[in-house]
């Protein structure tokens, strides 16, 4: 279990736990405001909360540009532990998402001199935001390395890979991180060797959607209170014939939250931290309540017996739907 609340390690480094992911603050989610989102990554800062993640699909560059408006303030890049992917395609003129995978040597040297740009630093960590099943991994990776020793980033990291592709990668480059989606509704990492095989490794785990994209919060009553431009709204799990079902583990959490006298996000988030000190959850948000909320839960303990309760929630909950939507799941390396 988890020895420190407030910092995981990453080679040598002592960043914090959690994190935050950046999504949100340009894609997938409805709509966002700019400044707002400046007003946030400021906030974030201030507490602390600077181990952040962003990738170059999100809002086809927007992302990464914006983060790097507020890091190019006072002295605030030294402050952050900064990082980015690469790797699911979109179209550099209509700044559309196209869904292709590409992992080949000549679009990773394009996309990090890009990312770079666009954040106007160099990454602290880099990793291929999904495995090009077209392309050998040991292309990817070597010259992933080879950019690394060029001071391009860094630290390497791999994102959704299989238990093979995560060794296939491990023997040509140091990988450094594993990001992977993790929470009481998403435990597939401890049944199909992936967890096993990091850890075995040395690779520190960076676990997203930590509150199951917000369903784990209890904010959502249906799927009529999302946004009409929400990504969720394409989401099986979020699909009004499973939403009964899923939201069942909802009230339990709540019900387990209320005892302990903390909100569910902060149950949710603690106890996707409490499972190792190598796992370091990335939740995102629009609002400044919600990123101090989140972070308040790297102060939750847990004792033996809620840690049973929460795994007999989490282990008869039985959550119905896939992660992703089809055509997005493909890209998730079973």
């Amino acid at each position: 279990m988890a020895t420190d609340l407030h910092f995981r390690e990453l080679e040598g480094n002592k960043v914090p736990s959690p994190g935050f992911g950046g999504m949100g603050l340009s894609s997938a989610y409805g709509k966002a405001d700019d400044e707002e989102s400046k007003k946030l990554l400021r906030h974030a800062i201030a507490i602390g909360a600077t181990f952040w993640d962003t990738a170059d699909i999100y809002g086809s560059g927007h992302n990464e540009t914006l983060i790097g408006s507020v890091l190019k303030e006072g002295n605030n890049r030294s402050k952050v532990f900064l990082c980015t992917k690469f790797g699911i395609g979109f179209d550099r003129k209509t700044l559309r998402g196209t869904d292709e995978i590409r992992g080949d040597a000549a679009y990773v040297r394009q996309c990090i001199d890009e990312s770079i740009s666009r954040l106007g630093y160099t990454p602290d960590l880099y990793y291929q935001h999904r495995v090009d099943p077209k392309v050998p991994i040991e292309e990817t990776y070597t010259t992933l390395e080879e950019l690394r020793q060029a001071g391009k980033f860094k630290y390497i990291g791999i994102s959704e890979p299989n238990a093979e592709s995560l060794r296939k990668a491990a023997k040509v480059a140091k990988i450094s991180a594993l990001q992977v989606e993790y929470s009481p509704w998403t435990t597939d990492i401890e049944r199909n060797g992936v967890l096993a095989t990091a850890r075995e490794l040395g690779i520190t785990i960076v676990a997203y959607s930590p509150l199951g994209r917000g369903f784990l919060t209890g904010r959502f009553k249906s799927p009529d209170d999302l946004e009409a431009s929400d990504g969720r709204r394409d989401h099986p799990r979020f699909a009004e014939e499973n939403w009964d079902h899923n939201v069942k583990i909802v009230y339990k959490l709540q019900a387990l939250a209320e005892k302990k006298g903390i909100t569910p996000a902060q149950l949710a988030l603690a106890w996707v931290g409490a499972q190792g000190d190598d796992i370091i959850p990335i939740p995102g948000t629009k609002s400044i309540s919600r990123l101090d909320e989140n972070w308040a839960s790297r102060e939750v303990l847990f004792s033996p017996n809620e840690l049973r309760e929460m795994r007999e929630v989490i282990d008869s909950a039985n959550i119905q739907g896939a992660r992703y939507p089809p055509s997005r799941m493909k890209a998730v390396e079973q």
